[in-house]
């Protein structure tokens, strides 16, 4: 790791430090991998999030759902063919990059691999 530390990502303080694999914010106490600012110094332009066909997706498009997917922490599920409106790109947990409220279900985090553009 180099000498100069990553300003933090949440507030851009610049008194980072490394405790362990990982690097903390003391003025919001924001924790990342060190590995993840590497890689987003890394990253030369704007992601681009694709949907399981490859068409582009962006914020507010509507998308449907591909495949039967299990809520978890709950016995629902969410249909093939559901539609979902207002769509958020995000950096989540994982590989959710869509933020979305679910018809009946409620907010939730999606993969862009299941759902298709409308």
């Amino acid at each position: 790791m180099s000498d100069s530390l990553p300003i933090c990502p949440e507030c851009s303080s610049e008194h980072t430090y490394e405790m362990g694999a990982l690097l903390v914010c003391p003025m919001c106490a924001h924790e990342w991998a060190a590995e993840e600012a590497a890689a987003d110094a890394a990253e030369s332009g704007p992601r681009v999030i694709t949907d399981a066909v490859g068409n582009v997706l962006a914020d507010g498009d509507t998308v449907t759902v591909i495949k039967d997917l299990k809520v978890k922490g709950s016995s629902t599920v969410i249909k093939v063919g559901t539609k979902v409106r207002g769509i958020r790109l995000i950096d989540g947990v994982g590989d959710h990059d869509i933020d979305c409220k679910v018809d009946g279900i409620g907010p939730t985090q999606l993969k862009s691999s299941v759902v298709k553009k409308a």
